[in-house]
């Protein structure tokens, strides 16, 4: 007896768009339900580091399952949090010593800053409550975290629900917002952070926040040397905490334990990361100075603030065990290694003339697109040139992650490149023939159109 396919009942992101069943992966494979294998080649949205199906993740889990999956954590601790706590502070920059636990990207930002207000009130200083970050930047979807993002497009249809928040220039050389050459460069976008505080006041500002390597809206946007330096420098000038946002950047992504390591910077806090349970449990974490955990503790003793799967037991023991695989198989080191070779593959792309700017740090890369290399002038939006690429390689069996909007906040092409750790070289080559051939056909289609 037959039966009728149940309807799909699932609110999709784009209700329109046709999704391909994803039934099984291993590795860097993820294959739907008619048995095709898609390379994937940006981790999800930059998530899987580890790799798909390990099976010593799946033994932590049920491991961890068996004792306990869930406690609160305004009732209890558990050893699987304490351990995962220990093993980041590890990993960190000097000075960072308290891990605060949470289950998304925008929780963990909005945390961040809450964390920073309290902070500021608990030391004496309530008149410090601004959050400065940057234009071409990406921090969440709540209210709050897209407040601080800069990128026009996600913003624009809820702007008369969120609280405005400054921004400055992006550190985007490329298209440098001073008109800047890299060899007449005075780190400009560094010194508009102090322009602002000066301009805001700087007795009203608690934090600056910025992603080391810009993700979603720049893809993969990195500052030149001396960029960070000079931010630390300003902030500490005027007294102000430094949050990096290294929600995809963290954790081995870009060739160290994290990407302001590249320049020998330590913040105030620092907010992570999809790489950290490498997509097989949601857990996001804020690590703070050991000051600031300290002035709330030895002044009104509670952090207001908590999510029901904070500090969740599961999610810190799988955690745990992707920390673990990524010692034990020396996958910061290998992201840094064959990211030099995936930057030196797709430089190969630069012989179509649609490609601008390739760029990246460790594994994690980007490639923009644009009507006139000269000119840097990007494509119409309407046009929908990254998609129409990205979606070209996923037909091909290339998964990416396509987005817009760097130009200028709605003008700007690029596909963001972040393939777990493991990845072989033989896996870059057909990564980056894929995405030849891809970029020729679409090119082809829009000159003849």
């Amino acid at each position: 007896m037959s039966h009728a396919p149940q309807e799909d009942r699932v609110f999709y992101r784009s209700p329109r768009k046709k999704y391909p069943t994803a039934v099984r992966a291993e590795g860097i494979l993820i294959y739907d339900q008619e048995g095709r294998a898609y390379i994937d080649g940006s981790g999800g949205a930059v998530v899987v580091s580890i790799g798909h199906g390990v099976r010593e993740i799946l033994q932590a889990m049920q491991c961890q399952a068996a004792r306990i999956a869930f406690a609160h954590g305004s009732q209890f601790t558990s050893e699987a949090a304490k351990e995962l706590a220990r093993k980041i502070v590890e990993l960190c920059p000097p000075g960072l010593e308290r891990v605060y636990f949470l289950s998304g990207g925008s929780e963990a930002v909005e945390t961040a800053v809450k964390m920073a207000r309290q902070y500021q009130v608990e030391r004496g200083k309530p008149e410090k409550y601004k959050v400065i970050s940057r234009w071409a930047s990406y921090h969440g979807n709540t209210l709050g975290a897209l407040a601080l993002s800069g990128h026009t497009g996600r913003r624009r249809l809820y702007l008369p629900l969120m609280p405005h928040t400054p921004h400055i220039a992006p550190a985007y050389c490329y298209r440098c917002p001073f008109g800047r050459e890299p060899d007449d460069c005075h780190i400009e976008c560094a010194e508009d952070l102090e322009t602002a505080i000066l301009y805001e006041g700087p007795e009203s500002v608690s934090a600056f926040i910025a992603e080391p390597v810009v993700g979603a809206t720049a893809g993969a946007v990195v500052p030149r040397d001396g960029y960070f330096q000079r931010i630390r420098e300003i902030c500490d000038r005027y007294d102000v905490l430094l949050i990096v946002d290294e929600v995809m950047t963290g954790f081995g992504r870009t060739g160290r334990n994290f990407a302001i390591d590249h320049w020998g910077v330590a913040p105030d806090m620092i907010v992570g990361s999809k790489g950290l349970a490498s997509g097989y449990s949601p857990i996001y974490c804020v690590v703070s100075k050991a000051e600031i955990h300290d002035t709330i503790r030895d002044g009104s003793g509670v952090f207001v603030h908590g999510h029901t799967y904070s500090q969740n037991p599961l999610s810190c023991a799988v955690a745990s065990a992707v920390i673990d695989y990524v010692r034990a198989h020396d996958l910061v080191r290998r992201a840094a290694v064959r990211g030099g070779y995936l930057l030196e593959r797709l430089r190969l792309l630069e012989r179509h003339p649609i490609v601008g700017d390739i760029r990246g740090l460790g594994l994690m890369a980007g490639i923009e697109f644009v009507r006139n290399r000269r000119t840097r002038e990007p494509f119409d939006p309407r046009l929908k040139m990254n998609q129409k690429i990205g979606g070209r390689a996923f037909e091909k069996g290339l998964i990416t992650y396509p987005g817009g909007g760097g130009a200028d906040g709605i003008r700007g092409d690029h596909l963001l490149l972040a393939p777990p750790l493991i990845i072989t070289e033989e896996e870059i080559d057909r990564m980056v023939e894929i995405l030849d051939a891809s970029i020729a056909e679409v090119a082809a289609e829009i000159d003849a159109a």
